[in-house]
């Protein structure tokens, strides 16, 4: 990924890496912009890791292969693939490795700063007890401008890993408006 940002002209600067604390593992929500956030947060991220991603790409040819070894494929169309993903991401958090999530859903073509989020990210914090590690991705909405399709544009990016917030004496509901209020502060700045 550090080769193909370069080629593209998109310098990346990567903040708040001391947050992972060694031989720990981590729930990471992402906010999402465009299709370059996936591919931009994973390789990046201190240890193995899984994404939760979209059935339907794994479909496409050669790309499809990657897509379903570092990813929880889901259906969010279908009851039984959303339970089954979610099973395998507790599965995922057993095993050590991060579990990187997108909870406002899918890729924000709003003008608000974030979506609502959805419950999922919170639920398995509260079910596995691991902390959420909120972070921000920035200028990948300038790099892969949503309404051009597939176009890139030089510009630069950032990672923003911000503190754990643990799940504990928090109910599901009010961890999911805790990471929400410290990450939309965080894009406000």
């Amino acid at each position: 990924m550090k080769v193909w940002l370069f080629i593209i002209g998109c310098r990346l600067k990567i903040n708040g890496l001391n947050h992972f604390k060694p031989n720990e593992n981590y729930i990471v929500v992402f906010n999402h912009n465009t299709m370059l956030d996936i591919p931009l947060s994973s390789p990046f991220l201190p240890g193995a890791n899984k994404t939760i991603a979209k059935k339907s790409f794994a479909a496409i040819p050669l790309f499809g292969l990657f897509y379903k070894k570092g990813s929880v494929l889901v259906d969010r169309k279908d009851n039984k693939s959303r339970t089954k993903s979610y099973e395998e991401m507790k599965e995922v958090i057993a095993q050590n490795m991060h579990m990187c999530l997108y909870p406002e859903g899918t890729r924000n073509r709003t003008t608000a700063l974030l979506k609502p989020f959805y419950d999922g990210a919170f639920r398995l914090s509260k079910d596995t007890r691991k902390p959420i590690i909120p972070c921000i991705l920035r200028g990948t909405n300038t790099a892969m401008p949503i309404e051009k399709g597939f176009y890139l544009m030089p510009t630069r990016l950032s990672i923003t890993f911000m503190p754990p917030v643990e799940s504990a004496n928090l109910t599901a509901e009010e961890l999911k408006e805790k990471v929400y209020e410290l990450m939309l502060d965080e894009l406000k700045n």
